[in-house]
C-alpha cells in the first residue's frame, strides 16, 4: 500500500515562501547526487572563482584604461585583454565541467526516480495521471540541471561581485561606499518581495504545463476514439482551455516581473546617478581623486546589475527548489513491499479466499469484495462470472497483489500470499488481459517480455502454440515486425494471441485470464480459444469467463454480486439450483449464442 504523504505538493499552500533552511536541504539532497563526482565538481568550481576573481578586477582595470594616460596606455589595454582572455578560458572549463557532472548527476537522478516509479503500487497509479508523472521525470529534472550548470554559478559570481565589490570600493573611500550601501539594501529587499511572487507563478504554470501534457498523451493515445467519435474539435477546445490558464498564469507572472524589472531600472540607474552627484561632490571638495570616482562608478555598476540580475537567478533556484521537492516527493512514496519468505520461485498450491474483505484506497468507504470465500485445487480452472461491477476483475487484482486486502486471508497451500516475496509470487502467475496492450517494439519483443531469455526456438514454440506463428511469418519482417504504439498495427486478434504466447514462453503455475468477448471475428475467436484452451491445460486458472463453452469446462464457476459470492459449483449443478447462475444463462439464450454471458466492467 502506498503512504501518501500528508504535504501536499500544491504551490498555493507554498505561495510567498522565500528560501529556508529546509528548501537548501532540498538541494543537498540534489548534491548528494553530485557527490560521485566531486572531483570534477571542485575543478569546475576552482574555475569558477577564477571567473569571480576576473569579474571582481575588471571594474577596476577598466577603470584605470578610462584613466589611462598615453604612456600606459597601451600597457593598461593588454592587462586587460589578459584578463578577458583568463576569464574566458575558465569560463569554458567551469561550463564543460559542469555540464559533465550535472549530466552524469541527472542520469542518476532521471534512472533512480523511473526505478522508483516502478516500484510504487497500483494504488499510486490509479491516483495519478501518467502526463503529470512524464512531465515531472523530464520537466523538473531539467531545470534541476539548468540549476546546477548555470544559475547555482551565476548566484555565486553575483553574490561575489556584490560583496567583493563593496569590498574594494571601502578601501578607497568609506564615505562613498557608505552612500552607496545605503542604496543597495532597499533594491534587495525588493528583490526577495518579487522573488516571492515569481516562485508562486513559475510553480504554477509548472503544474498546469503538466497537466496541459497529460491531455495531448491521453488525445493522442486514445486517438482512434477521438476519430471514431469526431471529437477532435472537443478535444481541441479542452486543450485550448488549459492553454488559455497556463497563458493567464504566465501573463499574471509576467506583470509581477515587469514590475520589478521596472522598478530595477529606476533604482538602478537612480542608484548610479545619485553616486555620480555624491562622487562628484567628493572630487570639487578634494575628498576624491577624479580617477578613482570613475572606478566608483563602474563598480556601482556592476554591483547594482549582479543585483538585477540576482533577481531572476534567485527566482531560478526557487524554482528548481519547487522541481526538487516534487521529484523527491515522489520518492518518498512508499514502493511495494518484497518481504516474507526469500523464495526463489514461488510454489502455487492452489488457491483460497476466506472472508476476504477490500475497498480500493481511492474510495476506502465503499467495499468491493465483501467477505468472499473459495477453494481452488492446483490444476483446476474457476469462472467468475457476474454483472458489471460485481468484483470479478478485483478478485484478479488480489490474486496479482496489485493490491492487499483490508480483512481475512488469501492463501496458496499453507501460506498467505503476503508471506511469498512479491518478484517471487509475479513470476509464478501470468495475466492475460481482455484489452492487451502491446509495447510499441517489434513483436519478438513482446513475446519475450514474458521471459526475456528465451531462445529463439522457444519464442517460435511459444507463437506456434498461441496460433500466431502462421500471422507473424507472413510478415517480411517476421518476429521483429514493429507493432506501433500500443500494438496499433495488429489486429485484436492477433494482438490477443501475441499476448497469449508470451503467457505461454512465461509458463506460469496460475493463470488469470479474462476472457476476450464476441468482439472478435469467428475466426479470429476461434484461434485466439483454441491457444487459451492450450494455455490453460493443466494449469491453475481463475477465469473471468464471458462464454458459455469455456464456463461449462470449468471445475467450479463462482456467481458473484457486489463483492460476494452467492453462488458456487459446477454448471450442471448451478442450472439445477435456478438461481441466478441459471437466469444468466437463460438471459444469453434469449440474447443469442454469440453474445458474452456478461460484460466486465469493474
Amino acid at each position: 500500500m502506498s503512504r501518501r504523504r500528508e504535504k501536499s505538493s500544491n504551490p498555493d499552500e507554498k505561495k510567498g515562501k522565500m528560501l529556508t533552511v529546509k528548501d537548501l536541504v532540498q538541494l543537498r539532497k540534489i548534491m548528494a547526487y553530485v557527490k560521485p563526482y566531486a572531483g570534477l565538481w571542485t575543478l569546475g568550481f576552482f574555475f569558477l572563482l577564477i571567473t569571480m576573481g576576473t569579474s571582481l578586477l575588471f571594474p577596476k582595470l577598466l577603470g584605470g584604461l578610462m584613466s589611462s594616460s598615453v604612456e600606459n596606455l597601451r600597457n593598461n589595454m593588454f592587462q586587460m585583454m589578459g584578463l578577458l582572455a583568463i576569464q574566458g578560458v575558465a569560463g569554458f572549463f567551469r561550463v564543460v565541467l559542469f555540464v559533465m557532472v550535472t549530466e552524469r548527476a541527472l542520469a542518476a537522478i532521471r534512472g533512480d526516480l523511473y526505478t522508483h516509479l516502478l516500484h510504487l503500487p497500483m494504488s499510486f497509479f490509479t491516483s495519478k495521471r501518467v502526463g503529470e508523472l512524464n512531465s515531472r521525470v523530464a520537466s523538473d529534472t531539467a531545470q534541476i540541471g539548468e540549476t546546477l550548470t548555470t544559475t547555482l554559478a551565476e548566484f555565486l559570481r553575483g553574490l561575489s561581485m556584490v560583496i567583493g565589490g563593496i569590498a574594494i570600493l571601502a578601501f578607497t573611500s568609506i564615505k562613498l561606499t557608505l552612500f552607496i550601501v545605503g542604496v543597495i539594501p532597499p533594491l534587495i529587499i525588493v528583490t526577495f518581495i518579487f522573488g516571492r511572487f515569481i516562485r508562486k507563478y513559475a510553480k504554477k504554470v509548472q503544474d498546469e504545463i503538466a497537466e496541459s501534457n497529460t491531455i495531448v498523451e491521453e488525445t493522442f493515445a486514445g486517438i482512434q476514439t477521438v476519430k471514431a467519435f469526431a471529437n477532435e474539435a472537443w478535444e481541441r477546445s479542452r486543450y485550448r482551455e488549459r492553454i488559455q490558464k497556463v497563458v493567464g498564469l504566465a501573463v499574471t507572472g509576467g506583470y509581477y516581473r515587469g514590475a520589478f524589472s521596472s522598478f530595477i531600472t529606476f533604482g538602478l540607474f537612480g542608484a548610479i546617478a545619485l553616486v555620480i552627484w555624491f562622487g562628484a561632490g567628493m572630487v570639487h571638495e578634494g575628498e576624491l581623486a577624479a580617477d578613482k570616482l570613475n572606478e566608483f562608478i563602474l563598480y556601482a555598476l556592476f554591483i547594482g546589475g549582479s543585483i538585477g540580475g540576482l533577481a531572476s537567478v534567485y527566482a531560478q533556484l526557487q524554482k528548481a527548489v519547487g522541481a526538487t521537492e516534487t521529484i523527491f516527493s515522489l520518492m518518498d512514496e512508499e514502493p511495494e513491499l518484497v518481504s516474507g519468505e526469500d523464495i526463489a520461485a514461488a510454489q502455487v498450491e492452489g488457491i483460497s479466499f476466506k472472508e476476504v474483505q477490500f475497498s480500493y484506497p481511492s474510495r476506502p468507504d465503499v467495499p468491493v469484495i465483501q467477505g468472499l470465500s473459495f477453494e481452488l485445487s492446483k490444476g483446476q480452472t474457476l469462472a467468475l462470472v457476474g454483472k458489471s461491477g460485481s468484483g470479478k476483475s478485483t478478485v484478479a487484482a488480489l490474486l496479482m497483489r496489485f493490491y492487499q486486502s483490508q480483512g481475512g486471508q488469501i492463501s496458496s497451500g499453507a501460506n498467505a500470499v503476503e508471506n511469498f516475496d512479491l518478484q517471487a509470487w509475479r513470476k509464478s502467475l501470468a495475466l492475460v488481459p481482455q484489452d492487451v496492450l502491446l509495447f510499441g517494439g517489434s513483436i519478438r519483443e513482446n513475446i519475450t517480455y514474458g521471459k526475456t531469455s528465451a531462445t529463439e526456438e522457444e519464442i517460435i514454440q511459444a507463437a506456434k502454440e498461441a496460433n500466431a506463428w502462421e500471422f507473424i511469418k507472413g510478415f517480411p519482417e517476421g518476429l521483429d515486425t514493429k507493432v506501433g504504439d500500443r500494438g496499433v498495427q495488429l489486429s485484436g486478434g492477433q494482438r490477443q494471441r501475441v499476448a497469449i504466447a508470451r503467457a505461454l514462453l512465461k509458463d506460469p503455475q496460475l493463470l488469470i485470464l479474462d476472457e476476450a468477448t464476441s468482439a472478435l471475428d469467428s475466426e479470429s475467436e476461434r484461434l485466439v480459444q483454441e491457444a487459451l484452451d492450450r494455455l490453460m491445460q493443466g494449469r491453475t486458472s481463475v477465469v473471468i469467463a464471458h462464454r458459455l463453452s469455456t464456463i461449462r469446462r470449468a471445475h467450479q464457476i463462482l456467481v458473484m454480486d457486489e463483492g460476494q459470492g452467492i453462488e458456487r459449483g459446477t454448471h450442471d449443478n448451478l442450472m439445477k439450483l435456478d438461481g441466478a447462475y441459471a437466469e444468466l444463462i437463460r438471459l444469453q439464450d434469449v440474447l443469442g449464442s454469440d453474445t458474452s454471458l456478461v460484460e466486465n466492467v469493474d
